[in-house]
């Protein structure tokens, strides 16, 4: 069951309140497999191994591991989502995007927040479609990815997702970045939030 947690701190929420989704993970196995151990995101909030950065990854020794992990735990959407990211950092995104969706499928947040970030950036063989690659990250953001919250707020003010009806609201926006505040007390993050935060509030200011 999904679990809500009511967010609202740092940074006024407008008036509105925000719920956080909680992911669950408990349907799949949490073992460290050796996928797990050669291709973790650093930032993924659901990993079960330390992080590999890009620079670090042996691509072609974690492509075999992770290929041997999902042929032994296909509905894994963890391991899923670190087959895609090998594959898109080796060159091969067209090859990991079945195994990005189907984690997606499976609304596992890193892959939310990734997909929809390879989409608004209009990656080969992701169908670049702004408007779905804007719901994927707002519903990212609602599991509380922190890139997610924050890269949303920038890209719809960006004009990314335009005419994709219902998808840009400045209120949910704001209980966004609130969230993200009481997430992180780095300095460029919280002072990117504050920015953020000027500019909805100046571009929609019947939300203040």
């Amino acid at each position: 069951m999904k679990k809500l947690i009511a967010v609202c701190g740092l940074l006024a929420c407008g008036g509105t309140s925000a719920e956080t989704l909680e992911w669950d993970a408990s349907p799949y196995s949490q073992d460290v497999t050796p996928c797990d151990m050669a291709t973790s995101h650093p930032l993924d909030p659901n990993k079960v191994a330390p992080g590999v950065s890009q620079s670090d990854m042996n691509f072609p020794s974690a492509i075999a591991a992770c290929e041997a992990a999902v042929a032994e735990d296909p509905g894994n959407p963890r391991l899923r989502y670190q087959l895609a990211r090998v594959y898109t950092y080796s060159g091969q995104a067209g090859k990991g995007w079945p195994h990005m969706e189907a984690a997606v499928a499976a609304e596992y947040p890193q892959a939310l927040f990734v997909s929809g970030y390879m989409q608004y950036l209009g990656y080969p063989d992701t169908g670049g479609d702004a408007c779905r690659a804007g719901r994927l990250i707002r519903r990212s953001a609602e599991y509380g990815r922190l890139a997610a919250q924050i890269g949303f707020a920038r890209y719809a003010l960006d004009g990314a997702f335009d005419g994709c009806e219902g998808l840009v609201e400045p209120a949910e926006m704001l209980a966004f970045l609130a969230a993200a505040a009481e997430a992180t007390d780095d300095f460029y993050p919280t002072m990117l939030i504050g920015m953020l935060r000027k500019e909805i509030e100046g571009k929609w200011p019947e939300t203040d």
